[in-house]
């Protein structure tokens, strides 16, 4: 009984540490995922996690006008890597230096260290994807910069520790995901546009 008791803090040290070390293993993978199916009109999920915000707002930074916001919340347990939403070309990029709030509070999109993605389909719509850092994140990775084609399937960046994407679409988007769902990246489908001459 006293050698039990003698290696019981070994034993509980070895447990925490293999379950920190999975979760650390797990959050800093970058899973090369392939989008089955057509992509025309097809706006996917940029991250795992979960549906936090599905709301008409307004758009301050490039658009200036009212768009649909998608949120999509990834805590300490998904994968952090993000993908292109929409095939596409890279109209805009521009990372900003900001706080650290939680990042499911709505004014992290725009008061959060971020960075905004504007992606211009081949029909002529463009959708802003924002990855926005969290109250543990110091670090947004974003790789594609402006004038590049970008296609599904491309990772679009890492964003370190909690964190969130927000995507904003326009008002005739029909939006196929609902607040507290689950995503996958590149496999969740989140919204379908509507063709411009429609």
């Amino acid at each position: 009984m006293h050698a039990f008791e003698s290696r019981l803090p070994f034993d509980i040290s070895i447990s925490v540490s293999a379950i920190l070390y999975g979760i650390l293993l797990n959050f800093f993978q970058c899973p090369i995922r392939t989008f089955e199916g057509d992509t025309d009109g097809i706006v996917v999920a940029p991250a795992d996690g979960k549906v936090v915000v599905v709301e008409e707002t307004e758009e301050n930074e490039y658009f200036h006008d009212r768009r649909i916001m998608v949120s999509i919340f990834m805590s300490l347990f998904n994968v952090h890597a993000n993908w292109i939403p929409v095939d596409g070309t890279i109209k805009y990029v521009e990372h900003y230096d900001g706080n650290f709030h939680k990042a499911w509070l709505p004014k992290a999109s725009e008061e959060n260290e971020r960075c905004t993605v504007v992606i211009e389909t081949p029909d002529g719509t463009e959708i802003l994807a924002r990855q926005v850092a969290g109250a543990m994140a110091r670090r947004i990775v974003t790789y594609p910069t402006v004038g590049e084609d970008c296609y599904l399937d491309e990772h679009l960046g890492f964003i370190k520790f909690g964190s969130r994407v927000d995507l904003y679409l326009p008002l005739n988007t029909n939006v196929c995901v609902k607040l507290n769902q689950k995503t996958v990246g590149n496999e969740t489908i989140v919204a379908r546009l509507m063709k411009s001459e429609e």
